[in-house]
């Protein structure tokens, strides 16, 4: 039976995956793209009977094209942490660890179901996801010294910059590649050591972008909410995600967003909800057409012009 490892872009998905891979080693053909493009399962030959192993996409937003697979005997393992949908299926085929708690992720899932076993690359992923608080606990825990945390922490937070584009063009490592690179390594404070090339030049090109977010336009300030307006360039693009992070870290009391121009006239937003209550942020996202994504941290695809003062509102009035 041919397996298929479908995963989202980011640090939390391919992280889950690098867990999932090196306990059980395969042959497998490998479904990714950037962070935002998560309708990844369609990707997947409905025609015969195959084994998918889907990570760190939304099971709504994929509900038709597992139940085309489930229909023809397809083996579905689903493992996340975004909201599912009112029902799973009931197939004997489908297996699912889903937990939509805004202080876990896909990888942490992974974690626990590997009983630990390459827990590092699961810290750098919660890093990655920006749960702070819960991945230097792990860290302590692991008997990590704060130096190796914050290496996992650099390392998490680069890999999910890589994640965000408009396409696979604006990235620096298509995610696919990234994860092959870096499967290589059963720890991560490995791969730091080593310096491969693929790490520097992504640890320089998250630095350089950042430095440029960092000094982008606030948009509209007030006491609930922050948000910052991005151009229609690739760095822009790249930097989005994880410039919304660091803005949640310094602003935990407000919720943080980054709206970017798109070449089509709209704009793509990033939201994260306020540290001090992680929770709303897919709410506020689903109230516009292309919105989705989890308590903690979502996003609106194609938001319209017409559309920037409503989400202002929103975003604003919504945690005051």
């Amino acid at each position: 039976m041919k397996v298929y490892d479908v995963f989202n872009g980011d640090a939390d998905g391919i992280c889950a995956l690098i867990q999932l891979r090196l306990a059980e080693p395969a042959e497998t053909t490998l479904i990714t793209g950037v962070k935002r493009d998560i309708a990844l399962v369609r990707q997947v030959p409905a025609s015969e009977p195959v084994r998918a192993n889907i990570l760190d996409v939304s099971l709504e937003k994929n509900r038709e094209a597992v139940d085309a697979l489930l229909d023809v005997g397809s083996e579905v393992f689903y493992v996340d942490h975004h909201f599912p949908g009112d029902e799973l299926p009931s197939s004997a085929k489908f297996t699912a660890l889903i937990d939509t708690q805004p202080t876990t992720c896909t990888s942490l899932l992974i974690d626990n179901y590997l009983g630990g076993r390459f827990h590092h690359w699961a810290i750098a992923a919660a890093f990655g996801d920006n749960l702070n608080a819960i991945g230097n606990d792990l860290a302590e825990k692991a008997g990590l010294s704060k130096e190796q945390g914050e290496a996992l922490k650099n390392l998490g937070v680069c890999i999910n910059y890589n994640g965000y584009g408009a396409t696979v063009e604006d990235l620096h490592f298509h995610p696919a590649d990234l994860f092959l690179e870096f499967v290589k390594f059963e720890d991560p404070l490995g791969l730091i050591a080593s310096e491969p090339e693929v790490w520097t030049k992504l640890r320089k090109g998250y630095e350089a972008d950042m430095a440029r977010g960092l000094s982008a336009p606030v948009l509209f300030k007030s006491d609930s909410a922050l948000i910052v307006q991005l151009p229609d360039e690739p760095w822009a693009r790249r930097v989005s995600g994880v410039l919304g992070n660091e803005l949640a870290n310094r602003h935990p009391d407000q919720a943080c967003a980054i709206v970017t121009e798109r070449p089509n006239q709209t704009y793509l937003v990033s939201i994260r909800a306020p540290l001090s209550n992680r929770t709303g942020a897919d709410e506020v996202a689903r109230r516009f057409p292309t919105g989705g994504g989890r308590k903690a941290a979502a996003g609106i695809n194609e938001l319209p012009p017409d559309k920037l003062d409503e989400f202002i509102e929103v975003l604003q009035t919504y945690w005051s």
